[in-house]
């Protein structure tokens, strides 16, 4: 039996007067609190400076977080580093950088594999043993960031900006307020 105009006015009538139907820019946002399937990721560390490895570590951290309260435990993060940070990770320069072999340290604890550049280091003047413990040092950044998109880990890109919080904002956009 086919349905008439008449026989979908209540239907329709129905879903304009839905939630659904009336929901707008003032209703608050969901959340999805699903549980992740494993992660594989990739993250490619390429800095002008020394000390940026840092804040970009914050990325790495806050997807362990994630891992650790939304995740599979079988994960695993691999950082490939291939720049200026490359200064910051060697052990020549640990009184120039006193905590960092412990940020290092404290990744690879959590199952983080550290990789860096050898074609990076020999050109800022470093021998492949001279960087810590916790990292391993790769012929090319390029081939073993390929290795592991390869090998189906999801490639990130841990740029960095200074952290802008809502009440900065409101300060520079008084009409927010």
């Amino acid at each position: 039996m086919p349905l008439t105009r008449r026989a979908l006015a209540p239907l329709f009538a129905g879903l304009l007067f839905s939630g659904a139907a009336i929901a707008g820019p003032n209703d608050p946002s969901k959340f999805d609190g699903t549980r992740y399937a494993p992660q594989k990721a990739l993250y490619d560390f390429n800095f002008a400076k020394p000390l940026d490895a840092k804040p970009a570590f914050g990325y790495v951290k806050n997807h362990l977080r994630a891992i650790k309260e939304y995740g599979d435990p079988k994960s695993h993060i691999v950082i490939v580093a291939h720049g200026n940070e490359l200064h910051a990770f060697s052990r020549l320069n640990r009184a120039a950088y006193p905590d960092m072999y412990e940020e290092l340290k404290a990744l690879a604890d959590a199952g983080v594999t550290i990789r860096v550049c050898a074609n990076a280091a020999r050109s800022r003047g470093y021998k492949p043993d001279e960087f810590y413990d916790v990292i391993t040092v790769v012929p090319a950044a390029v081939i073993d960031l390929a290795k592991w998109q390869n090998e189906g880990y999801s490639y990130m890109y841990a740029e960095w900006f200074p952290r802008l919080t809502r009440e900065e904002l409101v300060k520079q956009i008084p009409e927010l307020q």
